[in-house]
């Protein structure tokens, strides 16, 4: 069997490098991908050449270490099974499902405690969305929402839909969401919000109670976009007091702010927030263990695999990213399937 490894090669390109399959070292082991899943909104930021200057990849994970440089490997959502070990992994390894921060290809080698053993009563397309559900709970440990306050999410990629999801299970007065595409309008009323808007919808910022230059209604607004210019309207529909919680990542975008109005006397709050680590004022309590293990939990009450609009083989790879980039509103989770592509299909015939 022979290893297939995307690679972002130039902004807009990709392609699917073919080499000998890779052999565990003596502390590794070789795990088959099933089924990866692409992150509509980082990995864009790749494929389109967005990625801020001077910025690492990623520092936290493993298989991402190193500065941002084409030709570059990227993706951090596969799940697959230990299929060879090295000589001092424990043989309980061999056989099991797991999941791996890892780029997209079809063999790969990784130390063991780099994996996340797929629970047995998840699915391999349920599990895929470890990183998007564990990015959700961040979200909701960083804005604390409290029982009866009125909610916006502004965008309903997946990170929005899951956030949006989470929050529905509390106690609000008020979920409301913004997306500026149908289907994710129509997944986020069924994942839970009370309404979901287009952004340009005059009657939303009249309904989520926005008075121009005087702010909203909104306790807690999430700007999961990935849009800069969508902050604005975030700040627009916070009232005195009130927090915005920034999930998007920009990368290299930027857009003017208005600071000049509501915001100032408004007292509000800007609050960052990212995965990779945990609110100085939690880790008392928290740890990334907690974190994850909640994030397992939730996948089992969500289910999210319904989210999956789209699925291609990794030799398809150029297609899948051409669509999420030109036709967004047709997308809201795409993922490559290994299991029924031709790169594993000597898989058959051992």
């Amino acid at each position: 069997m022979r290893q297939h490894r995307l690679e972002f090669t130039e902004p807009g390109r990709v392609e699917v490098k073919i080499g000998q399959a890779p052999q565990p070292a003596a502390d590794q082991v070789l795990v088959q991908t099933y089924c990866s899943a692409v992150s509509p909104g980082t990995e864009m930021l790749v494929y389109r050449g967005q990625w801020p200057p001077g910025v690492s990849v990623d520092s936290t994970i493993a298989a991402l270490e190193g500065t941002f440089a084409y030709p570059l490997a990227y993706g951090y959502c596969a799940v697959g099974r230990v299929v060879a070990k090295g000589a001092t992994v424990s043989a309980d390894w061999l056989g099991r499902r797991v999941f791996a921060f890892h780029p997209h290809q079809n063999l790969f080698c990784a130390k063991p405690d780099t994996l996340h053993p797929v629970p047995d009563d998840l699915d391999n397309e349920t599990a895929l969305f470890l990183p998007s559900m564990e990015t959700a709970v961040n979200l909701l440990l960083d804005g604390s929402p409290l029982i009866g306050e009125n909610i916006v999410v502004i965008g309903q990629g997946i990170i929005g839909l899951l956030t949006t999801a989470l929050l529905a299970r509390f106690p609000l007065t008020t979920l409301a969401t913004l997306d500026a595409h149908p289907l994710r309008r129509k997944a986020s009323i069924a994942l839970g919000a009370g309404e979901s808007f287009a952004p340009e919808d005059a009657d939303s910022f009249s309904w989520l109670g926005g008075v121009p230059g005087q702010g909203g209604v909104a306790d807690l607004v999430y700007e999961l976009s990935g849009n800069p210019s969508a902050l604005n309207t975030a700040l627009s529909l916070t009232r005195f007091n009130g927090r915005v919680v920034v999930g998007s990542w920009y990368g290299a975008k930027k857009a003017e702010l208005d600071l000049g109005s509501f915001f100032h006397r408004g007292r509000i709050s800007l609050i960052s927030s990212q995965v990779s680590s945990l609110a100085p004022e939690l880790t008392g309590r928290w740890q990334n263990r907690r974190r994850l293990d909640l994030a397992w939990e939730m996948l089992r009450q969500v289910r999210p695999s319904g989210c999956i609009t789209h699925r291609f083989g990794l030799k398809d790879a150029a297609l899948a990213y051409a669509l999420i980039d030109h036709r967004p509103g047709e997308t809201i989770q795409v993922i490559f399937d290994y299991q029924s592509t031709e790169e594993l299909s000597d898989k058959t015939r051992r």
